[in-house]
C-alpha cells in the first residue's frame, strides 16, 4: 500500500474552481456532487477489483437497501435491493406497519471471498404505548450484489444501531456496534464496541471490547462506525454530532484491533460545522472509506444541499470526497501515525471536483420515463412500507400500471395505495398520463409528491355529487389536510394529464384533458412545503384512495416522465 499524493493537476484544478477565474481544461474530467442525488443517506461503499458498490439507508421504504454499482465512482447504476421480497420484511425486520423514520438505518456493505454482506439495523416502535422500541441488528448475504439476498440473520444481544462488519487478516470476523454507556459523561454520549462474530451461527462470541467514545465532547452520539486496516494500524471511523448542521466525521487509531484507540488530534476530518449555515451543502458526515487499486483513497459521505431555506426536498444525499493519507510531522513524537485527510486542498465537500479517473465523464441525471411496458415494476419505484396486496398490477391492462384504491390516506403506520421514485433535483418537470372512470362517490386517483405520511401534495381526479373534479390538496406536518384548489371537469371522459413544474421555489400544478391540449393552471404551492425534516427525501408518486368504496376502483397510468431542470 503506498501513500496517496495530490498531483499538480489536482492543485491547479482546485485553484481554478475556487477562483472561478480559470476554467479547467477540457481534457480534465470533472464530476459534480452529489454522486447519488435524491434521498440516499448513510452511504457505505466497498470495492471488488474494478467494481464499486454502495448501499444506503431506506428507513420505512420498501424495497429496502438499494445497491448501486459503478466502475468510475461518479456514474452509478441501481442494480438491486438487499430487501426486495415481502418475506424478508416481516417478523422482527418489520416494514409492514413501521413508524415514520423507523425501519432500516445505516447499513454497511462489505465483501469477503466473493461473498457480499450487508449489516444494518431495523428500528421498530410498537404501536402500543409503554412498549420499548426494538432495535434489531441483522446481516444479509449474497453471492451477487444485485441479488438475490438471503433472509435476515438476526444478531442477538447486540445493542445500539449502525453496525459494521470487519474481516481481519487472520480470518476472524468482528461485529462493530455502538451503545449508550452506563457511565455516560454527558447526555447522548455514545460508545463504540467490538466483539467477534460466529458467521456460521450468526452469534456473538468471546469478550466484548469497548473502543472509543468519540472526539467531540458534548456532541451527541458516536455512531456509524467503520473499521479499516492500513499502514500497519487499525483505524476507527465514526459519525458524531447528530445528523444536522453539527454532523461530523472523526477518526481514531490503534496498533491492535481491540485498542486502545487514540483520536486524531485534527478531528473532525470532515464536517461543515465550521462553515456558514448557507454553505451550498451542510450536515456532511456519516462517511465510509474505500481504497482504489492504485492505492488512492476516497470517501463517501452524506450531505444536505441548502437549496430552500437552508434545506432540501431531497434530504440527505451521497457525496464523493478525495482522501490523502499524511504522516504526522511532529518531530517530538517517537511514533508518528498516518492519518487520512478528507478533501486535502479545501477541507470540505466541493460541488465540482476532478474525476477519480481521467476518462470518467459524469453523465447528468437523466430524464426518467416509464411507460409500463415491462412485466415487472422498475427498481426506481418504492412504497412507503410493504405494499398492500392486490393494489398494483402491470398485467391487468398491458402497457399500463393499474393502481386500485384503498381506504387509507397516507398516515403513520398505514399502507396507502401510493408508490413513487426519488426526486433528484430541486427544479424539475413531472408529467403523468392517467385513465380513471370510477363509479363510486369519493373515489380519487392521481399524483402525489410526498415527503412523509403527514407531508405531501396530492393532485387527483375525484368523483363527488355525480361530477368529476380536479383538486390540489396539501398535507403539512401538524396541520389538517388543506384543499388548495378545485375545478369541475364538465368534459371529462376518463383521460387526464397532470404536470407539475418546480422552479424558483414554487410548484406550478397544471392539467390537460387530452395529450395535445394546452395546459391549464390549477394551483401554485411553495416548494418549501416538502423540505426534508426527517431522515428521507421527497418522492414523486402515483396515488389512489377511497374511504367509502364498497369495492376498489382502479386507475390506469400509461406514462410517467420526470425531467430535472437546470438552475
Amino acid at each position: 500500500m503506498r501513500r496517496s499524493l495530490c498531483s499538480l493537476r489536482e492543485i491547479l484544478l482546485t485553484i481554478a474552481l475556487h477562483s472561478c477565474s480559470i476554467a479547467p481544461s477540457a481534457a480534465e474530467a470533472t464530476f459534480t456532487n452529489p454522486i447519488l442525488p435524491g434521498g440516499y443517506p448513510d452511504p457505505s461503499i466497498c470495492r471488488v477489483q474494478d467494481d464499486f458498490y454502495v448501499v444506503n439507508s431506506t428507513f420505512e421504504y420498501f424495497p429496502a437497501l438499494p445497491i448501486h454499482h459503478s466502475r468510475d465512482l461518479v456514474n452509478w447504476e441501481l442494480i438491486g435491493h438487499a430487501i426486495d421480497r415481502e418475506e424478508q420484511a416481516g417478523g422482527r425486520v418489520n416494514l409492514v406497519d413501521v413508524q415514520s423514520d423507523g425501519g432500516i438505518h445505516a447499513p454497511s456493505l462489505r465483501c469477503r471471498d466473493n461473498q457480499f454482506y450487508v449489516i444494518t439495523t431495523n428500528v421498530y416502535q410498537p404501536a402500543e404505548h409503554g412498549l420499548p422500541t426494538e432495535m434489531v441488528n441483522f446481516v444479509l448475504t449474497a453471492d451477487n450484489p444485485s441479488g438475490p439476498w438471503s433472509m435476515p440473520h438476526v444478531i442477538e444481544g447486540a445493542p445500539g444501531i449502525d453496525p459494521d462488519l470487519f474481516f481481519d487478516d487472520d480470518g476472524t470476523v468482528w461485529y462493530l456496534g455502538n451503545h449508550a454507556p452506563a457511565d455516560a459523561a454527558y447526555p447522548g454520549e455514545g460508545e463504540i464496541w467490538l466483539q467477534q462474530l460466529d458467521t456460521e451461527h450468526w452469534s456473538l462470541i468471546g469478550e466484548r471490547y469497548f473502543l472509543w467514545r468519540g472526539a467531540l465532547k458534548n456532541a451527541i452520539w458516536a455512531e456509524g462506525p467503520h473499521l479499516y486496516k492500513a499502514y500497519g494500524r487499525y483505524y476507527l471511523l465514526v459519525a458524531e454530532g447528530g445528523t444536522s448542521f453539527d454532523h461530523a466525521v472523526t477518526i481514531a487509531s490503534s496498533p491492535t484491533l481491540t485498542g486502545p484507540y487514540i483520536g486524531n488530534g485534527r478531528n473532525p476530518i470532515l464536517t461543515s460545522r465550521h462553515l456558514s449555515y448557507d454553505h451550498w451543502v451542510h450536515s456532511t458526515g456519516h462517511a465510509d472509506l474505500v481504497e482504489l487499486q492504485d492505492g488512492r483513497w476516497y470517501m463517501v459521505a452524506l450531505g444536505v444541499r441548502g437549496d430552500i431555506e437552508r434545506g432540501s426536498n431531497m434530504g440527505r444525499e451521497t457525496h464523493l470526497i478525495p482522501v490523502q493519507w499524511e504522516l504526522e510531522p511532529y518531530v517530538w513524537k517517537a511514533e508518528k501515525i498516518y492519518w487520512p485527510v478528507a478533501a486535502p486542498l479545501s477541507g470540505r465537500v466541493e460541488r465540482v471536483n476532478l474525476a477519480p479517473f481521467p476518462n470518467a465523464q459524469q453523465q447528468p441525471v437523466s430524464v426518467f420515463v416509464d411507460e409500463f411496458d415491462a412485466p415487472t415494476l422498475g427498481m426506481a419505484w418504492n412504497f412507503r412500507r410493504v405494499p398492500l396486496a392486490n393494489t398494483v398490477s402491470l398485467t391487468d391492462r398491458p402497457g399500463f400500471l393499474s393502481l386500485s384504491t384503498s381506504p387509507n390516506r397516507p398516515h403513520n403506520r398505514e399502507r396507502a395505495s401510493l408508490l413513487g421514485f426519488r426526486q433528484t433535483e430541486t427544479d424539475f418537470e413531472y408529467q403523468v398520463a392517467m385513465h380513471f372512470m370510477p363509479r363510486q362517490l369519493g373515489a380519487q386517483a392521481g399524483i402525489n409528491l410526498f415527503q412523509k405520511d403527514d407531508n405531501y401534495l396530492a393532485v387527483t381526479i375525484v368523483l363527488e355529487e355525480s361530477n368529476f373534479f380536479i383538486q390540489t390538496e396539501l398535507q403539512s406536518p401538524n396541520h389538517s389536510l388543506q384543499r388548495v384548489a378545485r375545478e369541475a371537469l364538465t368534459q371529462f371522459d376518463g383521460e387526464i394529464h397532470f404536470r407539475i413544474i418546480s422552479r424558483n421555489g414554487e410548484y406550478t400544478v397544471q392539467y390537460a384533458l387530452k395529450a395535445n391540449d394546452n395546459w391549464s393552471d390549477l394551483s401554485q404551492v411553495g416548494g418549501n412545503h416538502l423540505i426534508s425534516r426527517g431522515y428521507t427525501g421527497a418522492y414523486l408518486g402515483l396515488y389512489a384512495q377511497c374511504d367509502s368504496c364498497g369495492v376498489p376502483e382502479t386507475s390506469y397510468f400509461d406514462r410517467v416522465e420526470y425531467r430535472p431542470l437546470p438552475r
